[in-house]
């Protein structure tokens, strides 16, 4: 049974992705695989990799172009084709929260609004499990990353609904914050206690979204 009748829904659902669907971080996950396919140390892995992370997350760079500034940087011995495999491949998924989008009402829209890059970002919208997603906001495409205003902005009209008619589930306090400052109603996630996220989001569907 989802979340909702679907004929009477007048509440949305939009969710972060890295910490929410996945599982730890990608970006430690992904820079802990690179060091330990090529023996660089990992620290010097990441004071690179965290140094230019940004310009694949506003879509400056592509990830071929970030791939061979790191290696300049490093002295890392990997291709390109071998680096996006590694890459792609560090994507570690939420397994509870893939259960509670597919549980969602159809009459719920749900969006995504990522912090994310070139080619995860497309990797992301071929998922069979995206097709639940209303409307799909990546950072790299927008030219916005989260906590700017103009990221949820765009996330509001990409919903088509009144960002107060909407829920935002992010990891990070200072995303929800922003969110809450767009008018969306924040709720932040903590992945040792999905069962209370789960009752808080029905809650907020069911309810009328006001805060207890």
């Amino acid at each position: 049974m989802g979340m909702t009748d679907p004929a009477l829904s007048a509440r949305h659902v939009a969710f972060d992705w890295g910490g929410v669907f996945t599982a730890g971080t990608f970006d430690g996950r992904s820079t802990q695989n690179v060091a330990d396919r090529s023996g660089v140390p990992v620290e010097r892995v990441r004071e690179s990799y965290f140094r230019h992370v940004r310009q694949l997350e506003v879509g400056a760079w592509t990830l071929n172009h970030f791939w061979s500034v790191l290696q300049q940087e490093t002295d890392v011995e990997m291709g390109y084709l071998d680096f996006e495999a590694l890459y792609l491949g560090s994507i570690a998924d939420h397994a509870p929260m893939y259960a509670t989008l597919a549980g969602l009402s159809p009459g719920v829209r749900v969006g995504l609004l990522s912090n994310n890059y070139p080619v995860v970002s497309d990797h992301l919208r071929a998922d069979p499990r995206f097709a639940r997603f209303d409307a799909l906001v990546f950072s790299n495409e927008l030219g916005h990353k989260k906590p700017a205003p103009e990221a949820f902005a765009a996330l509001e009209a990409a919903m088509q609904r009144p960002a107060a008619q909407t829920a935002f589930v992010d990891d990070v306090q200072e995303n929800i914050d922003a969110a809450n400052a767009a008018g969306f109603h924040g709720i932040l996630y903590h992945h040792e206690a999905h069962e209370a996220f789960e009752r808080e989001l029905a809650q907020w569907l069911e309810s009328g979204g006001t805060k207890s």
